[in-house]
């Protein structure tokens, strides 16, 4: 089993920047892929960013430019540096990990206000 658990989230003005944090804990060793998913109002849950344990890094098209994802495979810890947000960017996000299964957190609200 594997938890994951957010922070950084909040309010913030438009164009401001948020850094979100998740650690790992548990059975962190299988872990490859890290990353965040957002659940915006009325909307479905959809992928913001994602890396593996190598690098390798996948970007939703509303991510790329404004938001940066980086791991620290030594800490379990993906964050996800958030540049230039938009009130569209106001969601709850998650963290996810996977390995053989895989996981989420509790989730965590960004609100960007205009």
């Amino acid at each position: 089993q594997v938890q994951l658990v957010e922070s950084g989230g909040g309010w913030v003005q438009a164009g401001g920047s948020l850094r979100l944090t998740c650690l790992a804990s548990g059975r962190t060793v299988d872990i490859n892929n890290m990353g965040w998913y957002r659940r915006a109002p009325g909307k479905q849950r959809e992928l913001v960013a994602i890396m593996t344990r190598g690098g390798s890094s996948n970007y939703a098209d509303s991510a790329k430019g404004r938001f940066t994802i980086s791991r620290d495979n030594a800490k379990n810890t993906v964050y996800l540096q958030m540049d230039s947000l938009k009130p569209e960017d106001t969601a709850v996000y998650y963290c996810y990990a996977r390995s053989y299964d895989s996981w989420w957190g509790q989730g965590i609200q960004v609100t960007v206000s205009s």
